[in-house]
Protein backbone atom coordinates (compact mmCIF):
# COMPACT_ATOMS: atom_id res chain seq x y z
CA UNK A 1 0.00 0.00 0.00
CA UNK A 2 1.33 3.40 -0.99
CA UNK A 3 0.40 6.29 1.30
CA UNK A 4 -1.48 9.18 -0.23
CA UNK A 5 -3.58 11.91 1.30
CA UNK A 6 -6.61 10.67 -0.65
CA UNK A 7 -6.50 7.39 1.31
CA UNK A 8 -5.43 8.80 4.68
CA UNK A 9 -8.06 11.57 4.87
CA UNK A 10 -10.78 8.93 5.12
CA UNK A 11 -9.22 7.70 8.39
CA UNK A 12 -8.99 10.60 10.89
CA UNK A 13 -7.12 8.53 13.49
CA UNK A 14 -4.51 7.52 10.92
CA UNK A 15 -4.03 11.15 9.82
CA UNK A 16 -3.64 12.17 13.46
CA UNK A 17 -1.17 9.35 14.10
CA UNK A 18 0.88 10.17 11.00
CA UNK A 19 0.99 13.96 11.37
CA UNK A 20 -0.31 14.92 14.85
CA UNK A 21 -2.88 17.11 13.07
CA UNK A 22 -6.61 16.80 12.68
CA UNK A 23 -8.20 17.21 9.25
CA UNK A 24 -9.10 20.86 10.01
CA UNK A 25 -5.57 21.65 11.24
CA UNK A 26 -4.08 19.93 8.19
CA UNK A 27 -6.26 22.05 5.88
CA UNK A 28 -5.32 25.22 7.78
CA UNK A 29 -1.61 24.45 7.41
CA UNK A 30 -2.14 23.47 3.76
CA UNK A 31 -2.97 27.06 2.77
CA UNK A 32 0.34 28.29 4.22
CA UNK A 33 2.12 25.34 2.61
CA UNK A 34 0.58 26.30 -0.76
CA UNK A 35 2.02 29.81 -0.39
CA UNK A 36 5.49 28.50 0.49
CA UNK A 37 5.40 25.88 -2.31
CA UNK A 38 4.41 28.50 -4.90
CA UNK A 39 7.34 30.67 -3.81
CA UNK A 40 9.71 27.70 -4.03
CA UNK A 41 8.53 26.75 -7.53
CA UNK A 42 8.75 30.34 -8.74
CA UNK A 43 12.27 30.79 -7.39
CA UNK A 44 13.78 27.41 -8.33
CA UNK A 45 11.96 26.49 -11.53
CA UNK A 46 10.02 29.25 -13.24
CA UNK A 47 12.46 32.17 -12.90
CA UNK A 48 15.59 30.25 -13.94
CA UNK A 49 17.45 31.81 -16.88
CA UNK A 50 18.84 28.55 -18.29
CA UNK A 51 15.38 26.96 -18.50
CA UNK A 52 14.91 24.87 -21.67
CA UNK A 53 11.32 23.66 -21.16
CA UNK A 54 8.25 24.96 -19.41
CA UNK A 55 7.77 24.12 -15.75
CA UNK A 56 6.13 20.69 -15.49
CA UNK A 57 7.69 19.25 -18.62
CA UNK A 58 10.30 16.53 -18.25
CA UNK A 59 10.17 13.22 -16.40
CA UNK A 60 6.78 11.57 -16.51
CA UNK A 61 7.13 9.30 -13.44
CA UNK A 62 6.20 12.00 -10.95
CA UNK A 63 5.91 11.22 -7.25
CA UNK A 64 3.99 13.24 -4.66
CA UNK A 65 1.82 14.84 -7.32
CA UNK A 66 -0.68 16.71 -5.15
CA UNK A 67 0.19 19.38 -2.64
CA UNK A 68 -1.63 17.37 0.06
CA UNK A 69 0.66 14.39 -0.63
CA UNK A 70 3.72 16.63 -0.30
CA UNK A 71 2.53 18.00 3.04
CA UNK A 72 1.59 14.53 4.31
CA UNK A 73 5.02 13.22 3.28
CA UNK A 74 7.04 15.88 5.11
CA UNK A 75 4.82 15.93 8.22
CA UNK A 76 5.02 12.15 8.45
CA UNK A 77 8.80 12.29 8.07
CA UNK A 78 9.18 14.98 10.74
CA UNK A 79 6.92 13.17 13.21
CA UNK A 80 8.02 9.55 12.75
CA UNK A 81 11.55 10.08 11.35
CA UNK A 82 11.73 6.70 9.60
CA UNK A 83 14.69 5.47 7.60
CA UNK A 84 14.64 6.89 4.08
CA UNK A 85 14.31 3.37 2.63
CA UNK A 86 11.15 2.79 4.68
CA UNK A 87 9.78 6.23 3.84
CA UNK A 88 10.42 5.63 0.13
CA UNK A 89 8.67 2.26 0.27
CA UNK A 90 5.64 3.71 2.07
CA UNK A 91 5.23 6.51 -0.49
CA UNK A 92 6.07 4.46 -3.59
CA UNK A 93 9.44 5.87 -4.62
CA UNK A 94 13.13 5.04 -4.41
CA UNK A 95 15.38 6.15 -1.55
CA UNK A 96 17.19 8.83 -3.56
CA UNK A 97 13.87 10.43 -4.53
CA UNK A 98 12.73 10.38 -0.89
CA UNK A 99 16.00 12.10 0.06
CA UNK A 100 15.42 14.82 -2.55
CA UNK A 101 11.85 15.40 -1.35
CA UNK A 102 12.97 15.58 2.29
CA UNK A 103 15.48 18.32 1.48
CA UNK A 104 13.08 20.29 -0.68
CA UNK A 105 9.98 19.99 1.51
CA UNK A 106 11.78 20.65 4.81
CA UNK A 107 12.57 24.17 3.65
CA UNK A 108 9.06 24.65 2.26
CA UNK A 109 7.51 23.45 5.55
CA UNK A 110 9.70 25.80 7.56
CA UNK A 111 8.65 28.73 5.38
CA UNK A 112 4.98 27.67 5.63
CA UNK A 113 5.14 27.49 9.43
CA UNK A 114 6.83 30.88 9.54
CA UNK A 115 4.21 32.35 7.16
CA UNK A 116 1.43 30.99 9.40
CA UNK A 117 3.06 32.34 12.56
CA UNK A 118 3.60 28.88 14.05
CA UNK A 119 7.38 29.09 14.53
CA UNK A 120 8.34 29.58 18.19
CA UNK A 121 10.09 32.74 19.30
CA UNK A 122 13.75 31.93 19.99
CA UNK A 123 14.90 35.35 21.21
CA UNK A 124 13.92 35.96 24.85
CA UNK A 125 14.25 39.72 24.28
CA UNK A 126 11.37 39.58 21.78
CA UNK A 127 9.11 37.60 24.12
CA UNK A 128 7.33 40.63 25.58
CA UNK A 129 6.34 41.78 22.08
CA UNK A 130 5.03 38.34 21.18
CA UNK A 131 3.04 38.00 24.41
CA UNK A 132 1.42 41.42 23.94
CA UNK A 133 0.27 40.58 20.41
CA UNK A 134 -1.40 37.29 21.43
CA UNK A 135 -4.90 37.15 22.87
CA UNK A 136 -4.56 33.53 24.05
CA UNK A 137 -2.69 32.93 27.32
CA UNK A 138 -1.69 29.29 26.80
CA UNK A 139 2.08 28.94 26.44
CA UNK A 140 4.74 26.40 27.23
CA UNK A 141 8.41 26.55 28.08
CA UNK A 142 10.90 24.30 26.39
CA UNK A 143 14.00 24.38 28.56
CA UNK A 144 17.26 22.53 28.20
CA UNK A 145 20.25 22.72 30.48
CA UNK A 146 23.47 22.90 28.54
CA UNK A 147 26.92 22.30 29.93
CA UNK A 148 29.27 25.27 29.88
CA UNK A 149 32.87 25.82 30.79
CA UNK A 150 33.29 26.39 34.50
CA UNK A 151 34.19 30.03 35.25
CA UNK A 152 37.43 30.61 37.18
CA UNK A 153 35.95 33.27 39.47
CA UNK A 154 34.23 31.75 42.53
CA UNK A 155 31.37 34.28 42.47
CA UNK A 156 30.61 33.60 38.80
CA UNK A 157 30.70 29.85 39.47
CA UNK A 158 27.76 30.19 41.86
CA UNK A 159 25.59 31.66 39.08
CA UNK A 160 26.11 28.62 36.86
CA UNK A 161 26.15 25.79 39.39
CA UNK A 162 22.88 23.94 38.94
CA UNK A 163 23.16 21.22 41.55
CA UNK A 164 21.97 18.70 38.96
CA UNK A 165 24.62 16.05 38.52
CA UNK A 166 27.11 18.43 40.15
CA UNK A 167 27.63 20.33 36.91
CA UNK A 168 27.94 23.88 35.73
CA UNK A 169 25.32 24.59 33.11
CA UNK A 170 23.22 27.35 31.67
CA UNK A 171 19.46 27.18 31.23
CA UNK A 172 18.38 27.64 27.61
CA UNK A 173 14.70 28.40 27.05
CA UNK A 174 12.57 28.94 24.01
CA UNK A 175 8.95 29.99 24.14
CA UNK A 176 6.32 28.35 22.03
CA UNK A 177 2.66 28.74 21.33
CA UNK A 178 0.69 25.56 20.66
CA UNK A 179 -0.42 25.23 17.03
CA UNK A 180 -3.93 24.18 17.95
CA UNK A 181 -4.51 27.28 20.08
CA UNK A 182 -3.64 29.82 17.36
CA UNK A 183 -6.62 30.22 15.11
Amino acid sequence: MVFSYQQVQEHPKLLLAMTSLTHAEFQQLLSHFQYAWDQYVQQHYVDRDERQRQYGAGRSEATLITLEDKLLFILYYVKVYPLQEILAFEFGMVQSTANEWIHILSGVLKKALDHGGYVPERDPKQLATVLESEAEATYGIDGTERLRQRPCDAEKQKNYYSGKKNSHSQEYCSWWHPYAQSQ
